[in-house]
């Protein structure tokens, strides 16, 4: 089997996107050969701006319906693949749309939610984000991860300080996630992840997307294909080949004014860091590039069975155990 023949046949799951939303990213989705995508609905958004978001968000995915469907059920995911199109997750970046409301987590389950993180970078009412003083999960954050496990929405720790994460991951009931990371222990930053923070996830069920977001590669903007799979590589070293998976954290089709909008607390208020340039690992700058990373795993020397459990098996699994379809 050739490397394409390989990714076309695999199930083929970004554990999160963040592009811009229009036809455009649909059609390099089909392009890439893109199974299914947990896409960001909210980041600084609250409630109502949220429930915008998804209006938005359906109405185009129904002028799009030849390209991507709705992922309500891993049993969605099969039905994309068998479709030719892509499924799409929705997903949040910050618990903050649930605002101090438990029932509304149910409400975003039934608009068709399936990941939550539980912080952005900062403090918010459930815990706190990796840029500031970790106060640890709340009171109320129990609460939330509790109402999360009841309906089936994925924990993610991507951005969540060390403490919080660390007690939502022994608090949930369900296995929870880091949806888009990379380690520490190939290049220090206050968002890559330790060995033994990979380690304790991996340990208690969970499972760890890694990210080829360059700013927090070893290579940087000087980045390849080949660095991030030797990101992927380091972090299966320590997680496992049944923990792991994909999580690009791809930017496609933003500018500069979406990068400060990220980048500064709430949106708006203190700068919390600066990325620089953004670029994209060259081989896979752009999603439609996606068979490249497959071709790339196994000139790593990584199995085809292997590569289709890192590219998108293992989601599938997790999903379904946290989903329960």
């Amino acid at each position: 089997m050739t490397p394409q023949d390989l990714h076309d046949d695999a199930i083929v799951i970004d554990g999160l996107i963040i592009a811009k939303w229009n036809r455009e990213l649909f059609e390099d989705m089909r392009r890439g050969g893109l199974t299914a995508a947990n896409c960001t609905v909210s980041v600084w958004e609250g409630f109502q701006a949220t429930v915008n978001n998804i209006v938005a968000s359906n109405q185009l995915m129904a002028e799009c319906s030849d390209l991507v469907r709705p992922v309500r059920t891993t049993a969605d995911i099969t039905r994309a693949k068998e479709e030719g199109k892509t499924g799409i997750i929705y997903g949040f970046q910050n618990a903050h749309a649930f605002e101090d409301q438990i029932g509304y987590v149910e409400v975003f389950k039934q608009l068709g939610v399936g990941i939550v993180q539980m912080c952005y970078n900062t403090q918010n009412l459930v815990g706190t984000g990796c840029y500031e003083r970790d106060g640890g999960l709340s009171g109320f954050g129990r609460e939330i991860v509790a109402e999360m496990n009841r309906v089936g929405i994925m924990c993610d720790l991507s951005h969540v300080g060390a403490k919080t994460s660390e007690e939502v991951i022994l608090e949930s009931k369900k296995p929870v996630c880091y949806s888009h990371c990379l380690p520490s222990g190939l290049k220090e930053h206050p968002r890559n992840k330790s060995d033994e923070e990979l380690r304790f996830i991996a340990e208690h069920g969970g499972f760890v997307g890694v990210t080829m977001f360059t700013p927090f590669l070893r290579a940087g903007i000087d980045a390849t294909v080949d660095d991030y799979v030797e990101a992927i590589e380091y972090v299966m070293n320590i997680v496992g080949e049944d923990a792991i998976g994909i999580g690009t954290d791809f930017t496609q089709g933003h500018g500069k004014d979406f990068f400060e909008w990220l980048t500064h607390d709430k949106g708006y208020a203190r700068r919390l860091t600066n990325f620089g340039k953004i670029i994209n690992p060259e081989g896979i700058r752009t999603i439609g590039e996606f068979p490249n990373l497959t071709e790339a795993l196994l000139r790593r020397g990584f199995s085809e069975a292997q590569v289709r459990k890192i590219m998108g098996e293992n989601w599938v699994r997790i999903l379904k155990d946290v989903w329960g379809a």
